[in-house]
């Protein structure tokens, strides 16, 4: 039985994580229909990710991607000499992931886990990337998010974010709003000044939106998207 008293912040996260639903049922049924047209079933990199390696800002090093859904930005990275540990709230997109990765020779660490229930050793990646993520996650999770970023990457490591940019795809909702309606309205939508905020104790290496690919194609692309590239501070 829950004893329901606060006793701690960790007592207030799970509060609060407890007036929304259960994530992990909810894209399960999301990924089952794999024919659907959803523009990121495609099995190809994001664009902006394929840049950073060719630009040599990331190089071949210990990953984690969150909310790494089938792993096409996983297997990827794996290509380019990486070892990457992705991870999905969703045990059919893992499922997905594994049997791409059986089918294709890829290896990589397919976990289905929430990503604020990961073990993570300090300082141990030398990169995280988060393609679709960030934005279904609630206001008050943003400082679990943070510490587990500073926690996670080694000093000069990189993080890379791939979010829903405000205008776009993403809901144009207030953080208080979000718990008066109770619902992220399908994700939020953020403007560059609000993430460069929220990830001011980063250096900013790279802003700007994601190129638009006509499928099919090698790349993955939609612009209704942001992509940063951050570094961690030593």
């Amino acid at each position: 039985m829950t004893v329901e008293a606060i006793h701690n912040v960790q007592d207030l996260l799970d509060m609060l994580d407890s007036l929304f639903r259960e994530e992990g049922q909810w894209w399960d049924t999301f990924y089952s229909d794999r024919g659907k047209g959803i523009p990121f079933f495609v099995n190809a990199p994001d664009e902006n990710l394929v840049q950073y390696f060719q630009d040599q800002h990331i190089k071949a090093g210990r990953v984690l991607e969150l909310g790494c859904g089938a792993g096409r930005n996983a297997f990827y990275m794996t290509e380019q000499g990486c070892t990457v540990d992705a991870v999905d709230i969703s045990q059919e997109a893992v499922n997905w992931g594994m049997e791409r990765a059986k089918a294709n020779n890829k290896q990589v660490n397919f976990l289905c886990k929430n990503i604020f229930d990961l073990t993570i050793e300090p300082e141990s990646y030398d990169f995280i990337y988060d393609c679709g993520c960030f934005h279904h996650i609630l206001p008050h999770r943003r400082i679990t998010y943070l510490d587990m970023l500073n926690r996670g990457l080694k000093p000069g490591g990189h993080f890379g974010l791939v979010c829903f940019a405000l205008g776009g795809m993403g809901a144009d909702m207030t953080d208080w709003e979000v718990y008066r309606q109770r619902s992220l309205k399908g994700g939020l939508g953020y403007t560059e000044e609000k993430i460069k905020a929220i990830f001011r104790d980063f250096e900013v290496i790279q802003f700007r939106r994601m190129r638009k690919i006509e499928q099919p194609d090698s790349l993955f692309g939609e612009s209704f998207l942001w992509t940063a590239l951050f570094r961690k501070n030593k």
